[in-house]
């Protein structure tokens, strides 16, 4: 497969297609084609990404106020990871979602070719709200199934890289330690929000990209909308959907932290957070995750 075709495939998530069709002769050859590029997509995008998502979690993390923080802002996480860690300590967890990439992506396509077989009209198309439906399901079932994981074992890593002494010294070992300690609960950690996070990422960026698309082609008299204005669209909804549901993605990084212990539940993390810093301390690390959104899609271009 092409790269340029992988990346076209990350772009233009399957409910974001102008056609949905769910019949065809070679349908699970196309089925492994989708995963692959969606595999290879996202393992690109997050390699290139990464560092501001490392940030975007370390601030998240960092629970003291005023002069007491650790970290004042984005550059000074990258100055201290730097000198202590060099160039590499920005991709500390790194490993975790490149092991996700194909799963996730299997996940997430499979799910929504079952839900979209099950939805098409006659004509084997799917209207906006039943693709937006699917995606929601593909969504929700990844954050279940592959994401939460993935998650919760990647911010703990890079949690346990600000203690003292680091107890984590790869993927394997590590992983099997939080399970030995924590049994599989934990690494299952921070799973509502999880849930709320990628089904509202899939909802909202769908809104946002049909109703822009629509415009478009409205406007311009045209049944087609060139590529470049595809990723435009997305990386508009992207933004928006960083915006809306970051409070969301701070809970869910400090249930999945390794001081998580200290919250009861989500909504009980919430309480703390609101205590410890009022409205602000849900918008923690939303300017580098606004940053992974807007690379994520210049790389995919």
């Amino acid at each position: 497969m092409r790269a340029g075709q992988a990346c076209n495939a990350f772009v233009q998530r399957p409910w974001m297609r102008d056609t949905g069709s769910a019949r065809s002769n070679d349908r699970r050859g196309k089925g492994l084609q989708g995963i692959v590029a969606g595999a290879f997509t996202g393992a690109l995008e997050i390699s290139i990404t990464y560092p501001t998502e490392f940030i975007k979690v370390n601030l998240q993390l960092d629970q003291a106020k005023g002069k007491d923080r650790e970290y004042r802002g984005i550059t000074d996480v990258y100055k201290k990871t730097v000198k202590k860690y060099g160039h590499l300590g920005l991709y500390r967890g790194l490993s975790v979602m490149l092991y996700g990439a194909v799963p996730k992506a299997a996940v997430r396509f499979g799910t929504f070719e079952t839900l979209k077989e099950n939805a098409v009209d006659v004509k084997g198309n799917l209207s906006p709200l039943k693709r937006m439906l699917c995606g929601l399901g593909a969504g929700v079932m990844e954050a279940i199934a592959v994401v939460t994981p993935m998650e919760t074992i990647k911010t703990k890593f890079i949690n346990d890289q600000r203690s003292a002494n680091p107890k984590f010294k790869g993927f394997f070992q590590g992983t099997m330690q939080i399970i030995k300690q924590e049994g599989f609960r934990g690494i299952y950690k921070g799973l509502l929000p999880t849930i709320m996070r990628q089904g509202s990422n899939q909802a909202i960026r769908f809104f946002v990209v049909e109703s822009l698309k629509n415009y478009y082609k409205n406007r311009e008299g045209s049944h087609k909308v060139p590529k470049y204005m595809t990723a435009l669209f997305g990386s508009t909804a992207g933004g928006i959907s960083v915006c809306c549901n970051a409070p969301i993605d701070v809970i869910k990084t400090r249930m999945q932290g390794l001081e998580a212990k200290k919250y009861k539940n989500s909504f009980h993390c919430a309480k703390m957070l609101w205590v410890e810093g009022g409205y602000k301390a849900f918008y923690k690390g939303t300017t580098p995750r606004l940053m992974r959104r807007t690379l994520a899609i210049e790389a995919s271009s």
